[in-house]
């Protein structure tokens, strides 16, 4: 399995909205931290990018992509001096097609930007490994996919019918997925941290080796022998490379994918744990509350109330959300 196969495959979408903002200089839009993971796409024009915590504004043009996971603060505007208007003002009235417009009249700037909110649990992955803010530049064909899928999202959010939540969670994967690809391809193994060790030659076959069989008595030599590596070797480049021990790693990864079978609640707790390659049922739940802090009962019973986030959307005069929580 790819390992960013694993993720998204467990991943769940409550909730996505999207906006289509028209602006003309001057303009100017400052998101408010929340729970959701947000996405921009530059159709046309130039922007600047400013998220808290980065010091230095990040220039944008035509075809620039962003993921910021995390919910983290941030503004768009056409000129670093610009002033900001808060997101639920500045979005607030949006057409039947999530056209905003904005701006004094000047130069012309298209940016399509949404929030997508997951599964707390689901999107835990992907939160911790990948980089805070994701920023690249797609290309033509690229940025037409994600144009269509942007599309196919709004019809899906605004004409639910049967499938519609899928569709909807399968769409905002789509959108992820081709922006992390796409900063993969670019980047490399320059990427650093999760991301550029899957792209490390001999980092990737291990990342695909465990991923592939959670269940297999993997020990540092034999991921060293996968690596092509000494075992010493090994195991410090793992560790400068992604911030943890091999083996840390893969229990984090054990008890990750068997949270999310106890969640399903199909298997027994015991047949869990020989999934994930425990053969005591007592060494793994001794594993998995010690990474998790609660025992695996306990997550079977509690996790469908945990990964219901909530969050707070302030309303449009007509009862609609805001687009921009």
């Amino acid at each position: 399995m790819d390992p960013i196969d694993d993720i998204f495959s467990a991943m769940r979408v409550h909730r996505a909205i999207h906006a289509r903002i028209e602006a003309t200089a001057p303009w100017g839009v400052n998101f408010v931290a929340g729970k959701a993971a947000r996405f921009g796409l530059v159709i046309e024009g130039n922007c600047w990018l400013e998220v808290e915590g980065k010091s230095d504004p990040i220039p944008l043009g035509a075809g620039d992509c962003y993921v910021i996971l995390r919910g983290t603060r941030y503004s768009l505007r056409d000129h670093p001096g610009s002033a900001v208007e808060n997101c639920y003002h500045a979005l607030r009235d949006y057409d039947e097609n999530h056209v905003v417009h904005l701006g004094g009249g000047g130069k012309a700037t298209t940016v399509v930007t949404g929030w997508f909110l997951y599964d707390a649990i689901s999107a835990r992955p992907l939160v911790e490994l990948m980089p805070a803010l994701i920023q690249t530049r797609m290309d033509a064909q690229r940025s037409q996919i994600l144009q269509a899928t942007l599309q196919l999202l709004a019809l899906e959010t605004q004409q639910k019918g049967l499938g519609s939540q899928i569709m909807i969670s399968r769409l905002a994967d789509i959108l992820f997925i081709q922006t992390i690809r796409a900063h993969a391809a670019k980047a490399g193994a320059a990427a650093g941290g999760w991301l550029g060790a899957l792209c490390d030659r001999r980092l990737g076959p291990v990342f695909r080796a465990i991923h592939e069989a959670l269940d297999h008595d993997w020990t540092v030599d034999a991921l060293a022998a996968v690596a092509g590596m000494s075992r010493s070797a090994f195991a410090a480049h793992f560790k400068e490379a992604v911030g943890s021990a091999p083996l840390e790693y893969l229990t984090h990864w054990r008890m990750f994918r068997a949270g999310h079978l106890l969640r399903k609640g199909e298997q027994s707790t015991a047949a869990i744990a020989f999934a994930v390659g425990y053969e005591s049922e007592s060494a793994f739940s001794k594993t998995f509350k010690r990474v998790t802090g609660v025992a695996p009962g306990a997550w079977r019973r509690t996790a469908g109330e945990a990964a219901q986030v909530k969050i707070e959307i302030d309303p449009r005069a007509d009862g609609r959300p805001a687009v921009a929580a």
